[in-house]
């Protein structure tokens, strides 16, 4: 990028690189007799140049658009592995790839429902349908629990 030192460019690719603020800027010139509050404020103070963020951004773009996954392509992969799971016979792991196809896309939605009790605890209910017998068994209210009503 036009503008920058070869000192900030160093410091701009070693922050795009992965390196702390604090290491790119020892990276990129001879700190050997700075403090490490020093070092880290002057790293600071270089990474708010707009030129240098610019330049980082501009670094770090193609590597973020490389390690973004799409909606499209996660969908495509499990579908693949909906259909070679189908191939082979294992029909509970393509109705769980097609499930979490189902997910991905939001088409298939997982509902929860909160309930607070006294206390003022909240639980998260998900599980199947109790009858009253169940519930109130799970709840300590059955095997010779005395039942509130």
């Amino acid at each position: 990028m036009p503008g920058l030192t070869p000192k900030q460019e160093k410091f701009a690719q070693s922050v795009a690189s992965g390196m702390t603020q604090a290491d790119a800027y020892r990276a990129s010139r001879d700190c050997s007799r700075q403090k490490d509050k020093t070092i880290q404020e002057n790293a600071c103070r270089l990474m708010a140049d707009s030129k240098v963020q610019a330049r980082v951004e501009e670094l770090r773009k193609p590597i973020v658009e490389k390690a973004q996954i799409t909606l499209e392509s996660h969908l495509a992969s499990l579908e693949a592995l909906r259909d070679s799971a189908h191939k082979a016979g294992q029909h509970s792991a393509a109705v769980a790839a097609e499930v979490a196809r189902g997910k991905a896309s939001g088409v298939h939605v997982e509902k929860t429902a909160n309930t607070t009790t006294l206390q003022g605890q909240v639980e998260v209910i998900s599980r199947p349908k109790l009858s009253k017998d169940e519930w109130l068994e799970a709840h300590g209210v059955g095997n010779g629990a005395k039942k509130v009503e």
